[in-house]
């Protein structure tokens, strides 16, 4: 990669998580990029595309899907995908990242079922009259989202899942970037009502926080992921020290989101797939 992309991939990521003037960012990445329509196409290579990359067609015949009202007196819409033939499994949930429930989430929930988990991804952003189409809307729209609300929904979501007929009374969830520090915040909140958690680099609570998890957890980190990593490592520690069950992992030389297979620029698929087996098979260990 060379370093004029690696520039504008960090500059992108301040722009998309630290609330950057868009006049300001589109100025800097037309100096990076050495002009307006070079600046242009660059953007739109690191940005993702929700349905750029579907790995399982939304009419898989294996799986039964809907969206819409989640089980549960909570609130919250979303999207269900489960294996024709599932009898009883763990429940996982899947919490999007500040985009908002998209395609590409949607997509990842029936990849989550596939390997014979109960998969449902929330629309956090329900309240707020759920996910719109625009990327930048749903950003500002997390920005203004009651977190503590958020997190205590899909506690309750959660609760009401591992009652379904389809559940094996075990929960679990796994997020990306915003998702994944919604992970953390769940953990620390659920304790023993969760079985399982999987966060990709999401940024971490107060080292403080740890004593109050209960279930274990699985942690990616990319290694050039320096604002991420700069509260996910200290979290990595804490909860050792504190005695957690807690798997980390660094992939080095990759970048933020390089799970999400619709940005071109920061995707690194053998990352993704390691990461992705990883988080199968801790599933497959918590959830049975």
């Amino acid at each position: 990669m060379t370093d004029q992309r690696q520039q504008a991939i960090e500059l992108y990521d301040r722009f998309t998580h630290d609330g950057m003037d868009r006049r300001d960012f589109f100025a800097r990445m037309t100096v990076i990029a050495g002009g307006a329509a070079a600046a242009s196409s660059l953007i739109a290579s690191i940005a993702a595309s929700p349905a750029a990359a579907t790995v399982i067609p939304a009419n898989d015949k294996r799986l039964i899907t809907r969206k819409g009202k989640l089980d549960g007196a909570v609130g919250l819409s979303g999207y269900v995908a489960a294996r024709r033939d599932l009898k009883k499994a763990g429940v996982v949930i899947i919490v999007h990242e500040n985009r908002g429930l998209n395609a590409h989430i949607e997509d990842v929930a029936r990849r989550v079922a596939r390997a014979g988990f109960y998969a449902v991804a929330p629309d956090f952003l329900t309240p707020l009259g759920g996910t719109p189409g625009n990327e930048d809307t749903a950003r500002e729209l997390i920005g203004k989202l009651d977190l503590a609300n958020a997190v205590d929904s899909a506690v309750a979501l959660g609760e009401s899942l591992k009652r379904l007929r389809h559940s094996n009374g075990k929960l679990g969830i796994v997020g990306f970037c915003w998702g994944g520090a919604f992970v953390n915040r769940v953990a620390v909140t659920a304790g023993s009502k969760l079985d399982a958690g999987v966060a990709y680099y999401g940024p971490a609570p107060a080292p403080a926080e740890a004593s109050r998890i209960r279930a274990p957890l699985l942690l990616h980190y990319a290694g050039l992921d320096t604002r991420v990593n700069q509260t996910g490592l200290p979290w990595v520690a804490a909860l050792q020290a504190a005695g957690k069950s807690v798997e980390s992992f660094n992939y080095a030389k990759v970048n933020h989101a390089f799970n999400n297979d619709t940005s071109a620029e920061r995707y690194n698929k053998a990352a993704a797939d390691l990461a992705w087996q990883r988080t199968i098979a801790f599933f497959r260990q918590h959830l049975k």
